[in-house]
């Protein structure tokens, strides 16, 4: 075995550029495996993070239909006060025009109540968030990020400034800390976002009506509790129909994330299994043209004694070795990939890495390409007749 070993390398080294261009094929295909699952992972980490940063105790429920039955902020107040819901609060969207002096730019307008800071664990930095008096008495007040305290006002010490939204003045009360694990940063998309009370969102946007569809709710115990107790609530106001609205959790979240995830893994994996494959073939290829090459050498090794075993081995382990060598120098290449992309990346707040599992898997199926592709060729050295491979003058 290790002289097969040493002949194999002495084989691969003496026809460098050869070898090399037959590990290409290998070389692209595990590249496009570990790097692609890798990056598929990354950002699966860094989605379900922005998941988790939601707070395991949330749930947030979408109306579709309210079967003549709304849901106002009296009905939120008096449902907090049932037994295993925490707090809700609802989100209500729009997208305004944001003035400032000589400056503008779109902003996105949330209209809510003051238990939202709560359930979704937002970090002030300055000032305070909204307060019921606001939304019993639509002050128009707001509530912004840096990102819209930067971009529009200039600096973030903007406590007492006016803002105004579609032609209507805001007094800034509070600024809050940017979240780099959002969703919005995670994919890229700098998020200028103001706080307002749901009751100035009515005034501010004509789609915005008392008639609430979307709201969050955090538990008071348990997240099974709180989700049985909201849903049974929202099925005795809908009549039993559960198609009217909708009750969505992280962990639900999280599996969709999964479900999303092992399907592109899958199809990616099948994409770079395919290119490996191709690299396979071409390792078949060379190692036919050297057991031609090498043919007067075989008969000579089985006319001093070689057995078919020994003339197997030697060139099945070539055809492995070349494919091991092309899965190192793959796997290589495809870490300082990773660490380009990474630091390219880095102000997104997302970290590719390499997966270990997937660069075991690349060197598992390596191995059997070696040995799947090779065989050919090499049972075809093994059953040479001594005689006809000495009388050969190619």
């Amino acid at each position: 075995m290790i002289q097969s070993f040493k002949m194999a390398l002495k084989s691969i080294a003496g026809n460098k550029l050869r070898s090399f261009l037959t590990m290409l094929g290998i070389i692209i295909g595990v590249m496009a495996l570990v790097i692609l699952v890798s990056l598929v992972s990354g950002a699966t980490g860094s989605v379900t993070d922005s998941i988790f940063s939601l707070g395991s105790n949330l749930l947030t429920v979408t109306i579709s239909d309210d079967k003549g039955a709304p849901i106002n902020l009296q009905t939120l107040n008096e449902w907090m006060e049932k037994d295993g819901i925490g707090l809700i609060a609802p989100s209500g969207e729009t997208s305004a025009t944001a003035r400032y002096e000589g400056n503008s730019g779109s902003v996105t307008v949330y209209g809510t109540t003051p238990p939202y800071e709560t359930i979704n664990g937002l970090s002030l930095l300055l000032g305070r968030f909204i307060k019921s008096s606001d939304v019993d008495n639509h002050t128009n007040v707001a509530v912004i990020n840096e990102t819209a305290a930067t971009e529009l006002i200039g600096y973030t010490d903007c406590i007492g400034e006016e803002v105004s939204l579609d032609g209507v003045k805001f007094t800034v009360v509070g600024l809050l800390e940017d979240d780099e694990k959002s969703l919005t940063a995670v994919f890229g998309r700098g998020s200028v976002v103001a706080y307002i009370p749901y009751t100035s969102l009515m005034r501010l946007s004509s789609e915005a009506t008392s008639n609430i569809t979307s709201f969050s709710v955090s538990a008071e115990t348990d997240m099974a509790t709180a989700e049985a107790a909201v849903t049974s609530l929202l099925m005795e106001r809908f009549d039993q129909d559960d198609d009217a609205f909708t009750v969505s959790s992280r962990d639900m979240l999280e599996d969709a994330m999964s479900d999303v995830t092992s399907v592109l893994m899958i199809l990616l994996g099948s994409i770079a299994g395919i290119s490996l494959i191709v690299g396979g073939i071409g390792i078949m290829n060379i190692m036919l043209v050297t057991v031609t090459e090498r043919t007067r050498e075989i008969g000579i090794r089985k006319a001093i004694g070689a057995g078919r075993g020994v003339i197997l081995q030697q060139f099945l382990l070539e055809s492995v070795v070349l494919c091991m060598f092309g899965c190192a120098i793959g796997v290589f290449l495809s870490w300082a990939v990773l660490r380009i992309i990474s630091v390219v990346v880095s102000s997104l707040s997302i970290s590719f890495s390499l997966e270990w599992n997937v660069v075991l898997i690349a060197v598992g199926f390596c191995f059997l390409i070696g040995i799947v592709f090779g065989l050919y060729p090499a049972n075809k050295a093994a059953k040479m007749e001594p005689v006809e491979a000495l009388r050969y003058g190619g």
